[in-house]
């Protein structure tokens, strides 16, 4: 059992409560699953305990003698170590007396290299300048140079190194005695440096980098250096890069040359600077001069000069990366050149360009409508208010109304396609205009817009619409289309105002042309304010001016007199009336918003009160008139309460409480004088309705008008 108990102890990881389930099922089992012994079970953990004491002891005893071994064992290694720690140290020694031996033999060493250089330098120098000597000889000799070092291509750096030095030394030479010697080294140095830079090119073509690196270190001490730098970037640049599209190109290929020029030359920086300068003048403004020298169609020109200025002004902020220091402002300075002759003359270009579009725009609206723009004369209105009271004097019609079917001549298409364009002449503006003079050329497109949008579109549409106005008590039922006009011209000043607030006060808030452009539009909303408000006051004159004519035609005297009884019902000229002013009030409420809806409701609804009370008031009432004239103040009230106003509401029911006064018994009447709708009121209002009944001569003896007739006194 031991060995089993060990074997199950040395489960990694050992669970105990597993153990204790494994020794309890092995108890089990041997007495039968379906039984159950708690004095075996007792036992068996005793047993068990026992056997792990038994266990414990062994193991604790096998612990002793290992730890006691490994201490013997310490203890050799521990010797062993101490041994070599010695060893070592003399190591150590040695190592420091053979550094000291070496340190001293490389000092003699130096000193001694130090003394053979001294030896060597004027001895390497004596070769050389001899050598200079013999070359030189050969130019001041009479006749050709014969020497093959210049015309043989494998000796070009040592021919490079010997004319360059020998043209240095030409340059002290006295011009009298040496001018044949002289001439002969400059036009060998020429040849040679020519050599170099046709053996850079076709190194370049070859893309021998390390080639090019050498005859660049070379080139660098020969006055025509920079030809190495031209070749290089004319070769370069000879093949197209972008297509017809010169911009898609250049950043690629100013990564890719950059990297070609850190390896070859020695100034990076200068030769990319040059590279990217060669683009500019020569790449960037022939194009650019290309697309813009057709300038027939201006508003073409003015996008592709957008187009291009703005993709140039794209590629220097990213080639921007390039330039350092003092040269920050260089690829400013490149785009400038290349666009100044355009830009100084734009703000003409698109102020023309703009004033022809919207003439353009509106020529065209108005040729769909078949519209030729009439002048507005200066005393048409005056004219018209003078036929007007000719016509209503000697009852004829004079005025000469002409209302073009309804048509407003307003669109808010049109208005769009003008904010648009001005738009995209706000957006050019931006980008083209100079930091000073953005505000000025913002104010100038501003004023064409204004113009055009709001003087010769809304103004001349409002300037119709007010003369298809008809006159007041006109006889015919009146033709009203000035809401439409009103609608459609608020539409236009809404899109305008949108457009205002984001492409004109962001550009011109801060300076003097702030208030300017503020004015401006100010001025033009203030005339087509008041032309609006003028044509709502004709409009509703015009309406309840053919009511009042309507109705005093119409509306007969046996309506609210009847010989005898009649049903109850709204007279005829009453139905007329209200079936008349219930689309109005409904074109109102859908023609009109904001605060004016509830201003020409109001208005709308106390004319409407005032014709019908004024009208109530050329009648006499018996009591079957009265319930008909209390029907027809029914309808006149429910068709007023949709205009939705507590004014309104309040006077036609004033008026209802008044009708009331023509139906009442006279006993009664100072009571119902006496309620909350009418006891605010003026009793002279009160008294003219009550003298309308055709009894009031009877009640008037008696004294139930005593207190009201008092009271009117007071």
């Amino acid at each position: 059992m031991l060995s089993q108990y060990v074997e199950e102890l040395e489960q990694d990881p050992f669970e105990v409560e597993e153990f204790i389930e494994r020794l309890c099922w092995r108890t089990n089992n041997e007495i039968g699953s379906d039984q159950f012994d708690p004095d075996l079970l007792y036992e068996t953990f005793v047993e068990t305990i026992k056997d792990m004491k038994i266990l414990q002891e062994r193991q604790q005893r096998k612990c002793d003698k290992l730890e006691e071994a490994l201490k013997e064992e310490q203890a050799i290694f521990v010797k062993a170590i101490d041994k070599f720690v010695a060893k070592h140290q003399v190591s150590v020694d040695y190592f420091h007396q053979l550094d000291e031996k070496i340190n001293s033999v490389a000092g003699k060493v130096i000193h001694l290299g130090e003394q053979l250089q001294n030896v060597n330098m004027p001895r390497s120098r004596a070769v050389e300048a001899q050598l200079l000597l013999n070359h030189m000889t050969e130019f001041l000799t009479p006749g050709p140079i014969v020497n093959d070092i210049y015309s043989d291509k494998s000796k070009l750096y040592e021919a490079a190194d010997i004319i360059q030095k020998l043209f240095q030394i030409s340059q002290d030479l006295p011009a009298q005695r040496f001018a044949n010697a002289k001439k002969k080294i400059e036009s060998k140095y020429d040849d040679v440096e020519m050599q170099l830079i046709e053996e850079f090119a076709t190194a370049q073509k070859m893309e021998n980098t390390e080639r090019m690196k050498e005859l660049s270190d070379i080139l660098s001490q020969f006055k025509g250096y920079t030809q190495v730098i031209d070749v290089y970037i004319e070769q370069s640049q000879a093949t197209t890069y972008g297509g017809r599209d010169v911009f898609e190109g250049i950043v690629p290929l100013c990564h890719k040359h950059y990297k070609i020029i850190q390896q070859v030359f020695s100034a990076p920086d200068k030769v990319i600077s040059k590279f990217i300068l060669n683009i500019y003048q020569l790449k960037i403004n022939q194009f650019v001069q290309t697309k813009l020298d057709d300038r027939k169609d201006e508003s073409k020109y003015l996008k592709t000069l957008s187009e291009l200025y703005s993709r140039t002004m794209k590629l220097s902020a990213e080639l921007q990366e390039f330039f350092k220091g003092s040269e920050d402002d260089l690829l400013q300075k490149l785009t400038a050149n290349i666009f100044d002759r355009h830009l100084a003359t734009y703000i003409e270009v698109e102020s023309r360009t703009l004033d022809g579009k919207c003439q353009v725009e509106l020529k065209k609206f108005y040729e769909n409508k078949n519209h030729q723009k009439k002048q507005i004369e200066r005393f048409q209105e005056l004219r018209r208010d003078m036929q007007a009271l000719i016509g209503s004097r000697a009852n004829i019609n004079i005025a000469q109304i002409e209302d073009y079917g309804g048509e407003t001549f307003l669109s808010e298409e049109l208005a769009i396609n003008l904010l648009q364009q001005s738009s995209h002449a706000f957006e050019r503006c931006c980008l083209l205009s100079k930091e000073n003079d953005l505000p000025r050329n913002i104010l100038k497109l501003t004023d064409t817009l204004l113009r055009y949008l709001l003087h010769e579109h809304c103004d001349y549409a409002l300037d119709l619409g007010l003369q298809a106005i008809p006159i007041a008590e006109c006889k015919s039922v009146p033709q009203i289309y000035f809401f439409d006009v009103a609608q459609k011209c608020n539409a236009i000043v809404h899109l305008l105002e949108k457009t205002y607030n984001a492409s004109v006060i962001p550009n011109v808030i801060g300076t003097p042309q702030y208030t300017d452009c503020i004015q401006k539009k100010r001025s033009y909303l203030e005339t087509v304010e008041n032309k609006i408000e003028t044509g709502l006051e004709r409009t509703l004159n015009a309406i309840f001016g053919w009511v009042k004519t309507y109705l005093a035609s119409e509306q007969k005297k046996a309506d609210f007199k009847p010989d005898t009884d009649v049903d109850t019902v709204a007279s005829n000229a009453c139905l007329a009336v209200v079936q008349y002013l219930n689309p109005l009030i409904g074109l109102i409420q859908k023609t009109i918003d904001g605060e004016n809806l509830a201003a020409v409701l109001t208005e709308f609804g106390i004319r409407y009160h005032r014709v019908v009370f004024e009208h109530l008031q050329q009648f006499q009432y018996n009591t079957a008139g009265a319930m008909c004239a209390i029907c027809d103040v029914n309808e006149y009230r429910k068709s007023a309460r949709v205009l939705q106003s507590p004014l309104v509401t309040q006077l036609f029911d004033v008026l209802h409480a008044l009708c009331n006064l023509l139906l009442v018994k006279h006993e009664n009447l100072q009571e119902v004088c006496g309620g909350e709708t009418l006891n605010y009121l003026d009793k002279s209002v009160v008294m003219n309705f009550i003298q309308l009944r055709s009894d009031y001569k009877t009640i008037k003896i008696s004294n139930s008008l005593k207190g009201i007739s008092d009271q009117r006194m007071v």
